[in-house]
């Protein structure tokens, strides 16, 4: 294991963050950054660093609401005029409903936003850290707008008029970085599941146009038995359908039905070691491993040993990506909700392209100031919203610093976590709850960890790496080579980066749901300190990248720890949810069913986890407002 770091004063003014003691919840560099981290007087949430995501201070207050903890009196007097529009939750949706708004009803649109959180955005975080003189900018959650060209007419033309064009990302994503610098995809075998720290060429997804003696050779390296280095082998090399002897549409309705890790067990013969390292490769982009997943997910993924069923290309799917996966600013999809903002405040975020907004610093101070049309107020948790005086209008309790406020609104969005709406408006009817309460969100953590330089991967020749059995992150690596608008992505190995980590809380191979595993997740990360995830970060670093001459000691530079217990937006699953359930059916049509002046927008009302299933969301609730006036 190693070392616990030595943290100097001046590390502690540099941006690294330990917590002051383990179980603590505030780190001394989130203290800190209170007072030093400010523009204009006010708090500057992107360069802090220590626990983040829903950090501390942002979740306590829902807590206490959802366990029958303390209640909030509504306050006898209303703390601002009447708005023609309150959203409460201010990620995508719901900026994106302000600000869909005010184009439909006009610039002299009243809005409020409020947010529980110190910054907006929801789950697209920015971070950002100095090192060296250089200012490196990371994403904390929602990373990249995906296939562009599928998004609705409301969405793409809601980028648009906030001024994203997204086929400008060919010029700034740089597809060949990692190839230009022979930097491939590595595994690392951990010592406390393998008996010794170990990195080699990761061949665990798809290796087809792989040279197969090099295959051969990587594979026989790995740290697993003959038997598990030849069924590993024979999986991705072998041209056998192991479901031969049944018809196409037989295939299909077996790979729906069953894991593909059930698949990998029962009709491919792999050996156990084999199943558990080809288990969690998918975990970043599903939240969950292939013990709840179907084979059929397998197949569209391309995953070994599904390759020669002759299945050929499903009805009504795709594959593979139609658009490569490149559309990504620095700080992910921060850069969407940042330029949303740009437009419903303009005085507080300067410029006015996508170039120019990445390295553009916001003037927080700015956002709830009382001559604003829109106003974005933070670090205030809903509590109450309900009609009142004959429906004509909604109240909406909040608190903030531990006292309640109420304000009042002509309509209002509620574009906050689903699971919360039942605890915060008393209106919701006892058949929505429970299409509401169907579904639950995925828990993950999103890990930034700011370096000197990424020498050791350079030297050992790999970008990233998969890890099998991770007692904490399953995944690490380089971020997305996008260089804009005066950004440079690091161009060799001596300069200052950013490692992006990613660490999805499972409980694999005991039968649980989806579900199941999630809600086990989440109460697991509520759980956890900083000093948890500082420590095992460290060690995951250290064993796979210490080979490559890196020191922890000397390269990390500051540590962000994007905490997400109520990640990802579920979305429905084949193993377990009728097929009939899709993105136009299914319990969350119920369950954002619009209640007078009141309506439901975010990614769990479009049961899609996803900018554009955000956006879409806004979009539907603002017409219903529009329709209710």
């Amino acid at each position: 294991m190693a070392e616990r770091l030595k943290i100097t004063r001046r590390d502690f003014l540099d941006g690294f963050a330990l917590s002051v003691a383990a179980g603590s919840s505030l780190s001394p560099l989130d203290l800190l950054a209170q007072e030093e981290n400010s523009v204009s007087g006010g708090p500057y949430p992107p360069a802090r660093t220590g626990l983040r995501g829903n950090h501390p201070g942002s979740f306590e207050v829902t807590h206490a609401l959802l366990s029958g903890g303390p209640r909030w009196p509504r306050p006898g007097t209303l703390t601002d005029e009447i708005y023609d529009l309150i959203v409460i939750g201010g990620g995508i949706s719901g900026l994106s409903a302000a600000y869909l708004y005010r184009q439909r009803m006009g610039p002299d649109a009243r809005i409020l936003v409020l947010d529980n959180h110190d910054d907006f955005g929801g789950h697209a975080k920015r971070n950002e850290f100095d090192v060296d003189g250089k200012k490196l900018i990371g994403y904390g959650g929602s990373q990249t707008i995906e296939e562009p060209r599928r998004y609705s007419r409301a969405s793409s033309q809601l980028l648009k008029d906030v001024a994203i064009e997204t086929e400008r990302f060919y010029d700034y994503y740089d597809r060949s970085y990692f190839d230009d610098r022979n930097l491939g995809s590595g595994i690392y075998f951990s010592a406390e599941h393998y008996g010794a720290d170990s990195v080699h060429p990761n061949h665990t997804e798809d290796s087809r146009g792989t040279d197969a003696a090099e295959l051969r050779r990587a594979i026989d390296a790995y740290p697993l038995s003959r038997e598990s280095r030849d069924s590993l082998i024979s999986l991705h090399l072998d041209e056998r359908d192991y479901l031969d002897g049944r018809s196409r549409d037989e295939k299909i309705a077996l790979l729906r039905r069953i894991s593909y890790t059930d698949f990998l067990r029962d009709h491919a013969g792999v050996t156990e070691d084999v199943r558990v390292i080809l288990r969690d490769v998918v975990k970043g982009y599903w939240g969950m491993g292939y013990d709840a997943l179907s084979a059929l997910e397998g197949f569209r993924l391309d995953m070994p040993g599904t390759h020669h069923l002759g299945i050929g290309e499903l009805e009504g799917e795709s594959a593979r990506r139609e658009e490569p996966y490149i559309f990504h600013f620095p700080d992910g999809n921060a850069g969407i909700a940042r330029s949303i903002v740009r437009q419903l405040v303009p005085d507080a975020v300067p410029g006015s392209t996508m170039e120019d907004l990445v390295l553009a610093r916001i003037e927080y101070g700015l956002l709830d100031r009382e001559s604003n049309d829109t106003r974005i107020r933070l670090s205030c948790s809903a509590v109450d919203v309900r009609h009142v005086d004959g429906d004509r209008h909604v109240d909406v309790t909040y608190v903030h610093d531990g006292s309640p406020y109420r304000v009042r609104g002509r309509h209002a969005i509620l574009a906050c976590y689903n699971e919360v709406i039942p605890h915060i408006c008393p209106e919701v009817p006892d058949g929505q709850i429970d299409a509401i309460n169907t579904n639950t969100k995925t828990p993950l953590v999103f890990i930034s960890v700011a370096v000197h330089n990424w020498r050791a991967f350079d030297n050992l020749g790999y970008e990233s790496f998969y890890i099998p059995r991770g007692m904490l992150m399953h995944s690490f690596g380089m971020d997305f080579p996008v260089s804009m608008g005066g950004y440079e992505f690091t161009q060799n190995p001596d300069e200052p980066t950013v490692i992006h980590g990613t660490y999805v809380p499972t409980v694999p191979d005991q039968g649980l749901t989806s579900r199941e595993q999630f809600v086990r997740g989440r109460a697991k990360l509520y759980q956890m300190t900083y000093d948890d995830f500082e420590r095992d970060t460290i060690r995951q670093l250290s064993g796979a990248l210490e080979g490559g001459g890196f020191d922890a000691e000397r390269d990390v530079a500051g540590i962000t720890i994007n905490r997400w217990p109520h990640g990802y937006a579920y979305e429905y699953n084949e193993l377990y949810d009728p097929a009939e359930w899709n993105l136009d059916n299914g319990p969350h049509v119920v369950g954002r069913a619009q209640l007078g002046r009141i309506s439901i927008a975010n990614s769990d009302a479009s049961a899609y986890a996803y900018a554009n299933g955000a956006i879409d969301a806004a979009d539907r609730a603002v017409d219903e407002q529009l329709g209710a006036i």
